[in-house]
């Protein structure tokens, strides 16, 4: 019997959940952020799924704050 493990899957769509997940902040903020349309989503029936590349659009739009 084997035990190794299946390699992680490099997702294509992220759930809300998921995706504040990766970006460390609370999943209540993904949806405002998703809500003011800061951050792109997909509708597939009635789930929402954010894309990867909206994911890292979003992060690289994010203006550094001054010290």
């Amino acid at each position: 019997m084997s035990t190794a493990t299946a390699a992680p899957v490099d997702r294509l769509l992220y759930k809300p959940e998921e995706a504040a997940e990766a970006l460390a902040i609370g999943r209540s903020t993904i949806y405002e952020l998703m809500a003011e349309g800061a951050l792109t989503y997909i509708k597939l029936g009635r789930t929402r799924r954010i894309r990867r590349a909206d994911l890292e659009a979003y992060v690289n739009n994010l203006a550094p704050q001054p010290a």
